[in-house]
């Protein structure tokens, strides 16, 4: 179980760290810049806790997977990025994926 919590505060801290590169105007605001940093040192510690437990290709599919989504909910929600329905279709089918990948796949321990 701790493992599925190291990947979800990795999922987390590069969720936030990419939100944050907008933000940073290319490095030259001090705070937001700090939060990428930040957040993809997190980010890359806690998922290299979690290939303690995790093979790498599954945590990486399961990360990026549900990072792609959030980070488009995100750049819809505070930049008014518009989603159109073949990008809507396309995250519906990576979540699929990752929703396959974690009940179905012999590849992770579900324990």
């Amino acid at each position: 179980m701790q493992q599925w919590i190291f990947l979800s505060v990795a999922i987390v801290s590069e969720v936030i760290a990419t939100s944050a590169l907008k933000a940073s105007e290319a490095f030259s605001r001090l705070w937001p810049s700090t939060i990428v940093i930040v957040g993809y040192a997190a980010a890359f510690y806690f998922l290299s806790l979690t290939l303690k437990a995790i093979p790498v290709g599954v945590a990486y599919a399961i990360w990026s997977g549900v990072g792609i989504v959030l980070i488009a909910l995100i750049a819809w929600i505070l930049y008014g990025q518009a989603l159109d329905l073949p990008a809507i279709i396309g995250m519906s089918l990576i979540v699929a994926g990752v929703v396959v990948l974690n009940l179905f796949s012999k590849a992770i321990s579900h324990s």
